[in-house]
């Protein structure tokens, strides 16, 4: 190959070459141009007036308990004042007086006959007492009867009018010469106005003494919500002489309470007081029930008190007789639909129950109760 020809081919390798460097400044310029153009445009962009550049605080809850889903629920019901002079748990003695006069009464030997229950009688048919107390009463003395056979008891106390316990203190005076009773409680302050309490005795020795089979009645009784109300141990409170032979409906649940803590009913009143709605309440369980046991004072310049109950679940009011209301919370027990609402001071008797408590007070004051053991 010639030496012309290599030179030609290095002028155009070389021309090619400078050609590329050109070209390359020249893009590599272009983009620094541009590069520059857009620095020198950028500016600092300003905050939104409408951003709150305050710092916020992240918390994280540090409560994690869950709620109980058996936790009880209240709700107010209003009470009747003047109902706290009625219920279950009035406290009736020397210084607190019974206001009574509406009784469901029902004949003990009426309803025995009805019943077919031949394990006990009364007296005669003018011995009452209250509805449902009837029911207790009769199934106690019935398991007694089933375990030892023994049919000889008589109710010869029950429900009395003040005017027929107005008979019986006077009676008792005259035969004393004494200017007070010691046996005989007065007028309006005797147990057996309220048609919760009833006596024994019994057809053998007329003298019921809580010994022998007996026994058992006066140690069981509180399985059916009765109290032997009247003990020597508890004669300084209830300022009564002991009557094993006096009992007195309170309920199964105050009655096993009373009964296992071996407190008189003054007592339990006293410390049913210590346990008020907005403090501890007072609770305990008895066969497999538990209970609730709480007071609520009588809001006595209006003519309605504000009582707080519990939704959803059963639960008993009670007047205590003294200064307000006792409630009774049947824990996991469904409430009790009742047919017909109890009826209260304010309400105006119906004719046929004026005819029937005169015609009961007729009865009873031309009926003679025994003497013997006659008691508060």
């Amino acid at each position: 190959m010639s030496k012309q020809k290599i030179s030609k081919k290095k002028s155009i390798r070389r021309a090619k070459t400078m050609t590329e460097v050109v070209i390359s400044l020249v893009l590599v310029g272009t983009c620094g141009f541009f590069v520059k153009n857009t620095f020198s445009n950028m500016r600092d962009v300003e905050a939104s007036p409408y951003f709150d550049q305050t710092d916020i605080e992240v918390t994280t809850p540090t409560d994690t308990t869950v709620p109980d889903p058996n936790q009880t629920i209240y709700e107010s019901s209003q009470v009747n004042t003047t109902d706290k002079f009625r219920g279950d748990l009035v406290l009736v003695n020397e210084q607190h007086q019974y206001f009574g006069g509406d009784e469901d009464l029902v004949s003990i030997t009426d309803m025995n006959y009805e019943n077919e229950v031949s394990c006990y009688t009364a007296v005669d048919s003018t011995y009452t007492i209250l509805r449902h107390v009837y029911e207790p009463m009769t199934k106690m003395v019935q398991d007694f009867y089933d375990k030892y056979y023994n049919d000889t008891l008589i109710i010869y106390g029950s429900y009395r009018t003040t005017e027929f316990q107005q008979q019986l203190y006077e009676e008792d005076l005259a035969q004393t010469g004494d200017g007070e009773s010691t046996r005989v409680a007065k007028p309006g302050f005797s147990e057996h106005e309220t048609g919760l309490a009833f006596d024994f005795t019994e057809s053998v020795n007329h003298d019921y003494d809580g010994t022998g089979d007996f026994e058992w009645i006066n140690k069981n009784c509180y399985k059916y919500g009765f109290v032997v109300r009247y003990t020597e141990e508890k004669q300084r409170l209830t300022k009564i002489q002991n009557e094993p032979w006096h009992f007195r409906y309170v309920g199964i649940p105050h009655a096993y309470y009373m009964t296992t803590n071996n407190l008189c009913l003054e007592e339990y009143i006293d410390l049913v007081r210590e346990h008020p709605y907005d403090k501890d309440h007072l609770e305990f369980s008895y066969d497999g029930n538990d209970y609730e046991v709480y007071f609520v004072a009588s809001d006595d310049g209006a003519e309605k008190t504000t009582v707080p109950v519990p939704t959803g679940t059963r639960y008993e009011i009670s007047g205590n007789n003294v200064d307000g209301f006792i409630v009774t919370v049947y824990k996991g027990q469904k409430p009790v639909v009742e047919e017909a609402p109890t009826k209260s001071f304010d309400d105006e008797d119906t004719d046929a129950e004026e005819n029937s408590t005169e015609d009961t007070e007729a009865s009873e004051d031309s009926s003679d109760e025994s003497s013997d053991g006659e008691d508060y």
